[in-house]
This record gives C-alpha cells, sequence and structure tokens, in this order.
C-alpha cells in the first residue's frame, strides 16, 4: 500500500493564513521524515476551509524543502484555469523536482470563483472534457494546438515538455465516466464510505475502454491517532466544527442557486466512524479494511483534524511511527525511507 497525507490548509479561528500555509510545508517536511510515500494539497479560493488558492505554487514550495517524497495537487480546479497554463506549471515541477510531482485535477463546482476569474459556468458544466483532452495532450506532446469551443490557438511548442498522467477528482457517476474513457485514474473524496468507493471503482471498471489495468487510483480519508480509540474522536468533534461550519459556508454559488448544507455535528461522526479516527490498532484496522473492501491501494490521509500546529505535526509523526509499519508490506519500505535497513 502506498500512503499520503492530504493537506487542506485549513483555516481553523483564530489562525492567519500566511501561518497556516507555512505549516503545510512543515507538514510536508513532516511527512517525509515520518515515512509517507507523498502528499497532497488541496486548493480553494475565497473561503476559510482551505486557505491555499495555488496548490502547483505551494507544491512547488514544498518540493524545494523536501529531497524524496512525491507532492501533489488534490486538487487544481481546472474550471478556472488555463489547460496549457496548469500543463507548463506542471511541467515545472516535475522537471525541477526530479519526477517528484503529481498533478491532480477537479472540474470544480459553481461557485463564485468563475465569476472572479472569468471562465463563468460554461466552462463548469460542458467544458470539463475539452479542459481535460487538452491538459492530457499539453502533458504528453512537445507541440500543442487546440480548435475547440473554450480554446482554439495555433501550433505552439511545449516548452518545457513533460509527461505526466493527471489524477481525475470525481465525485459523481458523470466524472467517473470522463476519467474510465481516457483511462485516468480517480481520486475519491473522503466525504464517502468504502462502500460507495467500492461502487464508484466497479462503475470505473464497467466504462474503461480496452482492457482493464491497475490505474493507479487514490482516495483521501481523515487520519488522526490518539492513545485511545474516544480520546481522538473526543479531540475531533471538539475541533472540526470549529473549522468546518464557517469553512463549508464558504462555498458562494455563482449564479444564486442554493448551496448544498449539511449538519456538521452528523458530518463529524460519519468521518470519525468511517476513517483511521482512534487508536493506532483502530488506524491500522480501518485502513486495512478499506484496502479489503475497496481493492484500493493508495490512501491519502487528511492530518490537520485538531486545527493545531503540534497536533498536527505529532499526529502525523505518530501514524508514521505506530501505523504504517504495522500495515501489510510497508513495513521494509517504511525503513528504507527513513534511512534504516530492512531485514528478514
Amino acid at each position: 500500500m502506498r500512503i499520503g497525507v492530504f493537506l487542506v490548509a485549513a483555516g481553523f479561528p483564530g489562525r492567519q493564513p500566511g501561518e497556516v500555509l507555512r505549516d503545510t510545508v512543515d507538514a510536508v517536511v513532516a511527512a517525509e521524515e515520518a515515512g509517507f510515500d507523498d502528499a497532497w494539497i488541496a486548493e480553494h479560493h475565497f473561503m476559510s476551509y482551505g486557505v491555499c488558492p495555488s496548490a502547483a505554487t505551494l507544491a512547488g514550495v514544498a518540493l524545494g524543502r523536501t529531497a524524496r517524497i512525491r507532492v501533489g495537487t488534490a486538487v487544481s480546479v481546472l474550471s478556472t484555469r488555463h489547460p496549457v497554463d496548469l500543463a507548463e506549471q506542471a511541467a515545472i515541477l516535475d522537471q525541477v523536482s526530479g519526477g517528484r510531482f503529481s498533478l491532480g485535477v477537479g472540474r470544480g463546482g459553481p461557485w463564485v470563483d468563475l465569476e472572479v476569474f472569468g471562465t463563468g459556468l460554461a466552462r463548469f458544466e460542458r467544458g470539463f472534457r475539452e479542459s481535460l483532452d487538452l491538459l492530457c495532450e499539453a502533458l504528453s506532446r512537445d507541440t500543442l494546438s487546440a480548435s475547440g469551443e473554450f480554446f482554439d490557438f495555433r501550433q505552439v511548442p511545449m516548452v518545457p515538455a513533460a509527461r505526466l498522467r493527471p489524477v481525475v477528482a470525481c465525485t459523481s457517476p458523470a466524472t467517473v465516466r470522463i476519467a474510465a474513457e481516457r483511462g485516468l485514474p480517480m481520486l475519491l473524496g473522503m466525504h464517502v464510505g468504502d462502500r460507495e468507493k467500492a461502487a464508484m471503482l466497479r462503475d470505473y471498471g464497467a466504462l474503461v475502454a480496452g482492457p482493464l489495468s491497475p490505474p493507479g487510483h487514490v482516495a483521501a480519508a481523515v487520519g488522526y491517532v490518539a492513545d485511545t480509540t474516544e480520546q481522538a474522536v473526543r479531540e475531533m468533534r471538539k475541533a472540526m466544527p470549529r473549522w468546518l461550519e464557517p469553512g463549508l459556508a464558504g462555498y458562494v454559488p455563482v449564479d444564486g442557486r442554493a448551496r448544498p448544507v449539511r449538519d456538521i455535528g452528523e458530518y463529524v461522526d460519519f468521518l470519525c466512524g468511517t476513517h483511521p479516527v482512534g487508536s493506532p490498532d483502530l488506524c491500522v484496522t480501518r485502513i486495512e479494511r478499506t484496502a479489503e473492501v475497496t481493492g484500493l491501494r493508495h490512501l491519502i490521509l487528511m492530518v490537520e483534524g485538531a486545527g493545531d500546529r503540534a497536533r498536527t505535526l505529532e499526529n502525523i509523526r505518530r501514524l508514521g511511527a505506530e501505523v504504517l509499519p504495522r500495515l501489510s508490506g510497508r513495513a521494509r519500505r517504511v525503513r528504507r525511507a527513513r534511512g534504516g535497513t530492512a531485514s528478514g
């Protein structure tokens, strides 16, 4: 199994965005030291739920502070970006980091971002396929041209060129179909449980063109360890609503449509009851249960649930020391990542 960290750059009350961004980079460094395989940074605009408006930029900073760990975006919002511009940034990070950069992209939502950046609802509602196809071409070819509804330009060289395959955030059957038709791996969110993830993977397998091969899907989950499960759940129930209540309210629709509302207490209980939140034993059990139920072999753990820098770094270190080495097939890899030797 591959296990990474998922960093939302969560804007908990009382924390300044610059402080959160610096702490996010420090968390990537801590994840490398703890033996995690990768770190993925989220992107949000104009809200406290996540205070990083450019995941690619912050990934670049984190890559410069690390030597081994892969760093990716989870995700760069494609509906508000020019795909070629994003491909150029990804190529820079890929080349300079020695191939340690991973690009995750998503459709985003019908939020005010579309108004601010001028792409509009059309790019969100019907432009994602064209944007994704152009991005994939830009990440796989030395020259590029376009002739479509949203992008139309003469042939240009891609400098620097890259050979990257993006991961696609999937939260709906329509996006699962888009990813499957292109053979692109999915990124599945922490807002759904194992059975829902398994169903999406089955749907993908039924849709994918040609022989099915392991595409490298990734799934997000909350990861939080404490001495006991009761302590971990108590800390999450105390901290997470302070972030989620104002954070989720920051999703402002661009066109006056009703904004989805979720019961925060029920959502926190779902996260704590579904994901590896608890004692080291429980965290191991739930990660391995997810792998068994879904077939997934790559999980990324949202580790910032306490909203406190020191506790987040402690959480990363404890997960690395008390959980990762106990997962099937990971003990040797964790020792190697930390510079130790493998035996047996």
